[in-house]
């Protein structure tokens, strides 16, 4: 039984494929289109050395001209701030007197025990206040 180049290559971009599935890494499928771009040069006719030449040079210009491309739009997405940064520059109420010892203030519908950026400076309970800093479980306000 004597298969076809064209069919090997077909089957090498279906292998190629199956990884890029599983670990969602996009030079899998620039590897498998260069194979299905050879395995076109195979079914025209053309040669062993044509059908290398073609699948290499197809792989490396999907990942010279797309990688970048990719990896540019990536880097626009802004970044979700989750934990305690993301309580970094929230507004709470002091509930109990805030000075450069400790105090106690509501940040997030939670209690927190907190201590003045300015170990000089003191909020009185009402009073709304900046978050700077998470210090272990204290918050840093000013």
């Amino acid at each position: 039984m004597d298969i076809d180049a064209w069919v090997w290559w077909l089957i090498g971009a279906v292998g190629l494929g199956i990884p890029l599935v599983l670990t969602a890494m996009p030079e899998f499928g620039m590897f498998a289109s260069g194979a299905v771009a050879a395995a076109v040069v195979a079914a025209l006719g053309g040669g062993i050395v044509a059908q290398v030449l073609v699948f290499v040079v197809v792989s490396v210009a999907l990942i010279a001209v797309v990688r970048p491309i990719a990896a540019g739009h990536g880097a626009d997405r802004p970044r979700l701030a989750t934990g305690i940064d993301a309580l970094k520059g929230r507004q709470a109420v002091v509930l109990e007197r805030v000075d450069g010892n400790g105090g106690r203030i509501k940040l997030a519908g939670e209690i927190w025990s907190a201590r003045a950026y300015d170990g000089e400076q003191s909020f009185e309970p009402g009073r709304q206040v900046d978050v700077v800093d998470i210090d272990g479980a204290t918050a840093v306000v000013m």
